[in-house]
């Protein structure tokens, strides 16, 4: 559970569950939809239950907002929300069964150092302090008690860790992959892909008849009428005669009263818009309207104006070759499937040991560059990420790398030579390898915790959540 949770803390929705403060009560309403027996018990951990009301409430802290949850239901986000649920629990036994206390006067000290909370001087003021337990809508024993808990848990942490260190030839180890230098040589593929010049007619038919369903283009019939104090009121005033006229517009989509009725009885005349395609050029209300047209009667605002409009017909079409810019679009996905192709085939050489250095030689006639790479963190030609895929294979090995602007190259490693130590840095990796060497002994101690406790989640429950976003 506590693994699952740290991986969980590197994806994209990891930043929305750090510590955040405020309680938008938003999943209150679910309370009542598991009231009694087992489904009001989502986790179990030994003999404590936890209860479907105490998942609800750590949602709630969490901060998350009802939609995030609801678009990411298929990337199990409840269930990494619930493992997070189980690691903070198992954490809390664990600080109870190691009797690891706190005293308040540690406590005063954390918050009296929290930097939130001093003035333009460095120093503490509780007016600061009260207003922040305001505008969190959080009661002082509250904040208290969950900074109490992330204190003891962070003693934990220490406790378990204390004394670590790393030996000197794994730290050595470390430096030297890490800083020794890198001969690389490499092949720019820009040349060797299809180029769009080349890409005919036929393939594009091709291309679309092999894609249908993906390539369907969205058209929108609609009508709208632009709405100002101009042409409703006569003047150019937002006064109330005017606010009102839009609330009794609201109030007769509300009960159905048709878009012609409404228009006529304001004497507005509506624009017709035939076959709508997006495109970031069109005009700014028509693009608005294509963006809401799942709602099919509304009015919205748009700077200066408000805007009704009726969605009259949602079609799909296949793309039309005589419209230049789908044509344009179509060349360019064809453009990046060809590179696609081109790459995976020489990937999969490349990884079934089928490309050799007589096959980068051929390849590259006289195309071949080559360039010194001083560090892992060396990304003066390629990213980063490519940079530490270089690191990570040995001498005369072969792989794909990317630079910055996605330009893609097949490269060689060729050699290496190692770098005398810089005492400096070099303490950097003492600390780096005594983490690494922590990280190891704390996923040995998730197993422990799991061993331990044995945690048994009620499936049915978490199922019926799930239903609850959808």
């Amino acid at each position: 559970m506590l693994s699952s949770f740290r991986n969980f803390s590197k994806s994209k929705f990891a930043g929305l569950l750090v510590f955040i403060m405020i309680i938008p009560f938003v999943f209150w309403g679910m309370g009542s939809m598991f009231s009694s027996g087992n489904t009001n018990t989502i986790a179990k951990i030994n003999k404590k239950n936890i209860s479907t009301q105490e998942f609800i409430d750590y949602l709630n802290n969490s901060g998350i907002p009802q939609e995030t949850i609801r678009e990411n239901l298929s990337n199990n986000i409840i269930e990494e929300l619930l493992s997070g649920l189980v690691s903070t629990t198992l954490l809390d036994l664990e600080v109870k069964d190691y009797n690891i206390l706190i005293s308040e006067n540690t406590l005063l000290k954390k918050i009296k150092n929290n930097k939130n909370f001093h003035d333009e001087n460095g120093n503490f003021k509780r007016i600061k302090y009260e207003k922040f337990l305001l505008q969190n809508n959080q009661s002082a024993p509250a904040f208290e008690l969950r900074l109490r808990g992330r204190e003891l848990q962070k003693n934990l942490f220490d406790y378990i860790g204390a004394g670590t260190k790393s030996p000197d030839f794994l730290v050595n180890k470390l430096y030297e992959e890490e800083n020794k230098k890198l001969d690389i040589e490499f092949i720019n593929l820009k040349s060797f892909y299809k180029q769009k010049e080349n890409i005919t007619k036929k393939d594009l038919l091709e291309f679309i008849s092999e894609n249908k369903d993906q390539l369907k283009v969205e058209y929108v019939d609609f009508n709208y009428a632009v709405i100002n104090p101009k042409n409703l009121i006569g003047i150019d005033e937002f006064n109330q005669s005017f606010f009102d006229k839009i609330d009794q517009i609201e109030i007769d989509i509300s009960n159905d009263l048709n878009f012609d009725t409404i228009v006529s009885n304001l004497k507005i005349k509506p624009v017709s818009i035939k076959n709508f395609k997006y495109s970031p050029k069109k005009n700014e209300i028509e693009k608005k309207i294509f963006e809401l047209k799942n709602i099919n009667f509304d009015i919205f605002e748009i700077g200066d104006d408000y805007i009704l409009y009726k969605i009259n017909e949602i079609k799909q079409k296949e793309p039309d070759l005589n419209d230049e810019q789908t044509k344009e679009e179509i060349i360019e996905l064809v453009n990046q499937k060809n590179k696609f192709d081109y790459n995976k085939k020489l990937l999969d050489k490349i990884r079934n040991k089928q490309f050799n250095n007589g096959d980068f030689l051929k390849l590259g006639n006289n195309k071949i560059e080559s360039i010194k790479l001083n560090s892992i963190r060396d990304n003066k030609k390629f990213e980063i990420n490519a940079v530490e895929i270089l690191y990570s294979l040995p001498i005369n090995s072969f792989t794909l790398i990317n630079d910055e602007k996605n330009n893609i190259y097949v490269a060689k490693v060729k050699k290496f030579q190692n770098v005398p130590k810089d005492n400096e840095n070099f303490k950097e990796y003492i600390n780096k390898q005594n983490s690494n060497i922590k990280n190891t002994m704390l996923k040995s101690y998730d197993l422990f915790l799991n061993d331990k406790y044995n945690v048994v989640l009620n499936q049915k429950t978490i199922e019926r959540v799930k239903n609850f976003f959808q």
